[in-house]
Order: C-alpha cells, then sequence, then structure tokens
C-alpha cells in the first residue's frame, strides 16, 4: 500500500537541517504499522511527506502503485483524498459542530447535500457520536474531539490513515478506547493505518509492524513481537526500559 524509497527531507537555512535520511519503508495493504520515537526524531516529518504536506528532498513515496512526489494540481488533490490525517492537538473549528466539522472535507469536494447527510451520520454512528452532532468543540471531552478528528478524516472515504500522536494527551482509559477504536475502522473499513507515536504501549497495543527512527533514520523496523522482544538498536532499548520503568501508559 505504502512503499518510501531512499526518502530524504532537508529544510533550507543556515546551516540546513536533515530531518529525514535514507528512508525505506514498506506498508502492506490492511497494515497498523507504528512509527515510534523520540521528539525531533523526524516522525511527525516522515508523516507530513507520507501525506504531501511537505515535498521530499529526494526518494520516492508510492501509494497504492502510484509515485506520488512528481504529481501537481487536481492529480495530487484526488490522491490527497485517499489519505486522511488525524493531526496531534485535533484542529477542529471550533465555530462548526460536530456535524458540520465531519462535513467539511466533504463539502470542499462537492458532495451533494444528502450525500453529505448520511455519509455524515454514518461515520458519528461509526465512532460512537451519533448524541453529538450538534455540539460544538468546546462542550466535548478530549476523547470526543478525537473520535470527531477521526471521523473527519474518514470522511472522504480514504486507503490510508495517518494519526500523528492520536492518544498523547489522553488518559489511559480514553487512550485505550480509541486505539479500540482505531483497530475496529481497520478491521471494518479495511483502511491501513500508520500511527505515530513516542509511547511503546500504543504500538504494542495495536500494531503489527514497527519502525523505530532515530536522528533522522530508521533504527530497526520489523514485526513488533520481533523487535521488542529482540531490540537490536540502543534506541529501542531506551524506549523499551523507559516503559518497563513505568513511565509510559
Amino acid at each position: 500500500m505504502i512503499r518510501i524509497r531512499s526518502l530524504s527531507k532537508v529544510f533550507e537555512g543556515s546551516p540546513p537541517v536533515t530531518a529525514l535520511e535514507n528512508i525505506d519503508l514498506h506498508v502492506e495493504k490492511g497494515d497498523i504499522f507504528g512509527v515510534i520515537g523520540m521528539s525531533g526524531a523526524g516522525k511527525s516529518t516522515l508523516l507530513r511527506c507520507i501525506a504531501l504536506l511537505e515535498r521530499p528532498t529526494s526518494g520516492s513515496i508510492e501509494v497504492d502503485g502510484t509515485e506520488l512526489s512528481a504529481r501537481k494540481g487536481k492529480e495530487l488533490i484526488d490522491l490527497r483524498r485517499q489519505i486522511g490525517v488525524i493531526f496531534q492537538g485535533y484542529h477542529l473549528l471550533m465555530q462548526r459542530t460536530v456535524f458540520k466539522n465531519i462535513a467539511f472535507p466533504l463539502e470542499l469536494t462537492g458532495l451533494s447535500k444528502s450525500e453529505t447527510e448520511s455519509r455524515v451520520r454514518r461515520l458519528l454512528d461509526l465512532v460512537g457520536l451519533s448524541d453529538k452532532a450538534d455540539a460544538y468543540p468546546a462542550q466535548l471531552s478530549g476523547g470526543q474531539k478525537q473520535r470527531v478528528a477521526i471521523a473527519r478524516a474518514l470522511a472522504n472515504d480514504p486507503k490510508i490513515l495517518l494519526c500523528d500522536e492520536p492518544t498523547s494527551a489522553l488518559d489511559p482509559l480514553t487512550t485505550r478506547s480509541i486505539l479500540n477504536l482505531l483497530q475496529d475502522i481497520n478491521q471494518k473499513l479495511g483502511v491501513t493505518i500508520i500511527i505515530i507515536t513516542h509511547e511503546i504501549g500504543v504500538v504494542r497495543s495495536i500494531c503489527s509492524k514497527v519502525a523505530v527512527i532515530d536522528s533522522s533514520t530508521i533504527a530497526e523496523q520489523g514485526p513488533v513481537k520481533q523487535v521488542f522482544s529482540a531490540p537490536q538498536s540502543s534506541i529501542t532499548k531506551m524506549l523499551l526500559s523507559q516503559t518497563e520503568g513505568g513511565s509510559s501508559h
């Protein structure tokens, strides 16, 4: 579903900053794939490159057989719709109701009012917020806001869902319910999910494969059980020891 080859991203400046260097990743259709690392390791830049919110400096990103980096204009917009993004911090429109937040991407595509209505109702049901359609974001808990953000990211029926630290602001119980929801979406809709996180617990609980990123490069990757039971890199060992020390939920 996603094939990344020799991906690098350098931000211009004096000196230039290398955010990603020679990244190779292969995410299969239907996977829940974790990308884990410390703050500043390059995780969010990787997510932004896959979503084409940042242009890679070099290398290639292929989604479902289509090379993305050369696309422009309408073709790029159409390809972007195949990729839903859940940003850290929700990014909800505070003046719009829950219903209208979820409907927003559909308004941009020009979908008819009746189709928009039925799709939004279906998504509200999927994320368990049917009773909150007319509420405003300020009236919601953190977990409910995240559910709205997930529903909005699914509005255009994407093949891929990119999640940037989807549980970082949530308590352990709410974290569990959001991870259960993402698992449910993966199984019911067949959406391929990439989760960017610094929490080992998140990867352990729902990801099938993981890539550990350290200082802009991939330190190691593979099936979650294999990587976490026999870590090869010092960064993975450090992340695991932090978790075992009880500093992560």
